[in-house]
């Protein structure tokens, strides 16, 4: 029988250390700027984007919908995103940052890129850059075996 050592499980890896990094900016962005690590993508996703409706950007930042409803919801009554009828359809709306949006991304932005840096300081460029196209691929694979088995859905770990 094969037993299963839960922290040498690659899939628990990735999760335990997205969660621990996740965690730290979480603290950060809520600190400095009252954001929850949801609304947070969904100001750079809408800056990114320039209008973008809610089930894009669940599709895009894999955040279910209702995280995705609840921070939408908070940006705007925040005054930070503003909701528009989708000219495409009807039953949608699309995100775009007002001004004061495009002022709390101008600020976190930086301090976004900053934190990157200093987590990812003591490696070298090239190791860096290996790991996030591991990533890519891990993503692309990962993505293509839920395609091939209708009814997989969501993390593992």
């Amino acid at each position: 029988m094969t037993t299963l050592a839960l922290d040498d499980f690659i899939p628990y890896r990735l999760s335990f250390t997205s969660n621990l990094v996740s965690d730290t900016i979480a603290r950060t962005y809520e600190a400095l700027f009252g954001l929850t690590i949801p609304e947070w993508r969904l100001v750079a996703v809408v800056a990114e984007t320039g209008g973008i409706t809610q089930a894009e950007i669940g599709a895009r930042t894999r955040m279910d919908k209702v995280t995705v409803s609840r921070a939408a919801i908070a940006l705007v009554d925040r005054g930070l995103l503003a909701r528009v009828a989708n000219p495409q359809d009807r039953r949608s709306h699309l995100l775009s940052l007002t001004a004061a949006g495009e002022t709390l991304y101008a600020a976190v932005a930086p301090k976004a890129i900053d934190l990157e840096r200093r987590i990812f300081a003591s490696f070298p460029a090239d190791e860096v850059a290996g790991f996030v196209a591991m990533l890519r691929r891990i993503d692309a694979v990962t993505l293509a075996l839920a395609s091939d088995r209708p009814g997989v859905d969501g993390p593992i770990g």
